[in-house]
């Protein structure tokens, strides 16, 4: 039986550390182990053969940093090596059953706009590798060690585009939970399981101890199962230099029994493990029972770094990066003028918005450049989720590729061609989509054919595997100025989703008022009963104090914010904090802060009319680089928003 096939079925146990036992057998400082293959094949047999004979039953091959950038003359060669060795120790132990992984790690650069390694020359990195692994005969694609979410989704977008082979995947996290580039558990589970990765987990930085608690996190929101491959503890360094982890074959064994027990499916080792750590490991795990992963019924939006869980209370999704009515945001558009865009962004986040929503949509530029180029930019200074909100196919791809997490995707309706358009794309990347109830008869003006309609895009699509927990259906807010009663049905929409169809909606909520004076008075109230009828995402202003005081209040009365936490944090003190209006409104403290270089040039050239080069550093740059250093330390700014 293939990997499939036997995953959940039975326990599966995976190899342990390659490159460190390899050490041990004499690699320098500084080799590439991926050239044993040709030099020294027997050494590498011997290691598969090691774990194969200690039980495990995936071996990976010798190809962790096998890439065109490191093996630029040779590189078919040494991937297809690696794979021959472990088929001939596969061979040698009369182990038939035995998988082979093609390994494949981080590429050693970092992708924009981190490094200079762009998204899509990363995907043609890894998908040279795959082909080669698949030629050969891998069992299996494993993807490991990983410690962005970008590079992790270019590698699963290769190996999806180039190979049939089941993909797994593993990352890495610090000892509080974080990858490097800010990814946790959470938004880890929701970009892999968007991009419908056979198995996902943790391997690699820290051993069974320290990675318990983020293995029970990955569990509690992924229906995926869960693959974990620790370190031998953590690493230590004796009196002569030399690299040992602190922990024995035995508490390694012991430690991996513990975690066998929280309905995981597949354990190995990493760093500082061997044959004997398997072999020991097994012998405690194999006659336990294994039970499938628990289905989750969770919706969940990602960043690089953040996940919003769509259900437990209302989201707000700031409405403002969208040139609808907004002349200065066209002409920023046509202008290029993403510093201005960035500030909407900002302003909003300050604001409390949970997710953006981004629109670039106008008809003499190029939407699908323009919706990259602004989704990129954002996610350098924003850790926010985004909204990709476009009616071009095209530009919708462009940015579901690039985008660096599983984004909210605005949006599909109940036509048969909207549909075949945009759930191909959402299948491929993965994403929330918005659902509106509308079809080729137009708006229903009622409740029950909206609600007709939001069965009908459940129904196609169940089709392409997309659950309906990944569908959010968008009432329709309908000006009540020319129908009264559009308000009632919308409502009415929004119960029966709730109560009936036990599914998410979204409302673009300022749409209720069109046409009619003091109009946030009408939005304000028509928000309260939106909440109050079920409504899970409103599209709305978050700069708008009326929206936003009747949001808190909201909270605050449906046992929704924990010791009014929020509600005393926006209103405790006399008067709200005003939002500044405009991005060269901040100072060059707060630019730095802010990741905001274009203005952080302006503001420099602005203290230079008064002010000495060495007083401005003294005063504003370094104690702003040192904000943002205590906010990496602390977890609450992350390396994208560091190194912009």
């Amino acid at each position: 039986m293939g990997f499939k096939e036997r995953l959940t079925k039975e326990w599966l146990f995976w190899d342990g550390g390659t490159g460190s036992v390899l050490q041990s057998w004499g690699l320098q400082a500084g080799e590439l182990p991926e050239t044993w293959n040709i030099i020294h094949p027997e050494k590498i047999v011997e290691l598969n053969k090691g774990y194969l004979e200690a039980g495990c039953d995936i071996i990976n091959t010798n190809t962790f940093g096998a890439n065109r950038l490191k093996y630029p003359d040779n590189l078919e060669e040494i991937v297809t090596k690696a794979v021959e060795h472990a088929k001939k120790a596969r061979e040698l132990t009369g182990r038939g059953d035995a998988l082979i992984a093609l390994d494949l790690g981080p590429t050693g650069k970092l992708l924009e706009p981190l490094g200079d390694l762009s998204f899509d020359d990363a995907v043609d990195i890894y998908a040279e590798v795959i082909e080669y692994g698949t030629k050969a005969g891998a069992d299996v694609i494993l993807i490991e060690t990983m410690q962005d979410s970008y590079e992790l989704k270019a590698a699963v977008l290769a190996a999806k585009e180039h190979s049939h082979l089941p993909v797994c995947a593993t990352v890495v996290f610090d000892e509080k939970g974080k990858m490097l580039t800010g990814g946790t558990p959470e938004s880890v589970v929701a970009l892999l399981e968007g991009l419908h990765i056979d198995a996902l987990g943790i391997n690699c930085s820290l051993g069974p101890t320290q990675i318990k608690p983020f293995v029970e996190r990955m569990i509690k929101v992924s229906s995926t199962p869960i693959i974990v491959t620790p370190n031998a503890g953590l690493p230590q360094t004796d009196d002569e230099g030399h690299t040992y982890y602190d922990m024995n074959a035995d508490e390694f064994a012991s430690e991996m029994k513990e975690i066998a027990s929280l309905n995981v499916h597949v354990l190995g080792g990493c760093c500082g493990t061997t044959p004997e750590y398997l072999s020991k490991t097994i012998a405690l795990v194999k006659d336990l029972p294994i039970e499938p992963p628990v289905k989750k019924n969770i919706s969940v939006v990602t960043s690089f770094s953040q996940a919003v869980e769509i259900g437990p209370k209302p989201v707000i999704i700031g409405e403002r990066i969208n040139p609808t009515g907004k002349k200065k945001f066209k002409q920023a558009l046509r202008d290029g003028d993403i510093n201005y865009i960035l500030s909407e962004g900002l302003k909003q986040e300050d604001a409390g918005a949970h997710i953006l929503d981004v629109n670039v949509g106008l008809p003499e530029i190029d939407e699908p450049k323009m919706m990259v180029e602004v989704m990129k930019k954002l996610q350098s200074v924003i850790a926010l989720p985004l909204q990709i909100d476009t009616s071009d196919p095209i530009a919708l791809e462009a940015a579901l590729r690039h985008y660096n997490g599983k984004a909210m995707i605005n949006s599909v309706n109940g036509k048969q061609e909207s549909m075949d358009a945009v759930f191909p794309l959402v299948k491929k990347y993965g994403g929330v989509v918005v659902g509106l109830a509308l079809d080729e008869e137009g708006i229903p003006d009622n409740a029950a054919d909206r609600i007709r309609i939001a069965k009908k895009i459940y129904k196609e699509a169940s089709k392409y595997g997309i659950e309906s927990k990944d569908i959010v259906i968008d009432g329709l807010a309908m000006t009540i100025s020319s129908d009264p009663t559009s308000a009632i049905a919308t409502l009415e929409t929004l119960r029966i989703i709730r109560d009936e169809l036990h599914g998410h909606s979204i409302l673009g909520v300022s749409n209720i008022s069109f046409g009619l004076p003091q109009r946030p008075i009408v939005n304000a109230n028509f928000f309260t009963m939106a909440m109050q009828s079920g409504l899970s995402c409103a599209i709305i202003n978050p700069s708008s104090e009326a929206m936003m005081k009747s949001y808190r209040a909201y909270l605050a009365l449906s046992g929704l914010d924990t010791n009014f936490t929020e509600y005393i944090s926006a209103y405790g003190n006399s008067a709200p904090a005003p939002i500044k209006s405009e991005a060269v409104d901040m100072s060059l403290y707060e630019s730095i802060k802010r990741g905001m270089s274009e203005n952080a040039g302006k503001a420099t050239q602005k203290q230079l009319e008064t002010k000495e080069g060495l007083e401005i550093i003294n005063d504003e740059l370094i104690p702003a680089l040192d904000e943002v250093g205590k906010g990496f330390e602390k977890g609450t700014i992350f390396l994208p928003m560091v190194l912009s």
